[in-house]
């Protein structure tokens, strides 16, 4: 069974940063991509950022050149989103997201962390 668990979210005033982190855990196999996603209120999740195995990023438009995806080999299977000039409209559940691959492609989900920009 594979666990994903963030940590990182909170509270931030506008032109803020945070950091996320997500670690995965248990019998993960191949690793594919990560992808960070989020959820505001009323609105449906929407992938942010993504990380794949041959190295590429992708990142929404509304996030690009103020988010950044990073992956260490410090901690194994732990991945990164700096969030840097923070917006309201980046107020949301954040929630980390993993593609392995097996006998055929599996897909996790963490359980969410809030970030809250305001003043």
């Amino acid at each position: 069974q594979v666990q994903l668990v963030e940590s990182g979210g909170g509270l931030v005033q506008p032109g803020g940063s945070l950091t996320l982190s997500c670690a995965a855990s248990g019998d993960i196999g191949s690793i594919d991509a990560f992808a960070w996603y989020r959820q505001a209120p009323g609105k449906q999740r929407a992938l942010v950022a993504s990380f794949h195995s041959d190295g590429s990023k992708n990142y929404a438009d509304s996030v690009k050149s103020r988010f950044t995806f990073s992956r260490t080999n410090a901690v194994k299977n732990t991945v990164y989103l700096h969030m840097n000039n923070l917006k309201p409209d980046d107020t949301a559940v954040y929630y980390c997201h993993l593609t392995t691959i097996r006998d055929r492609r599996y897909e996790y989900w963490g359980q969410g962390t809030q970030v809250t920009v305001s003043s």
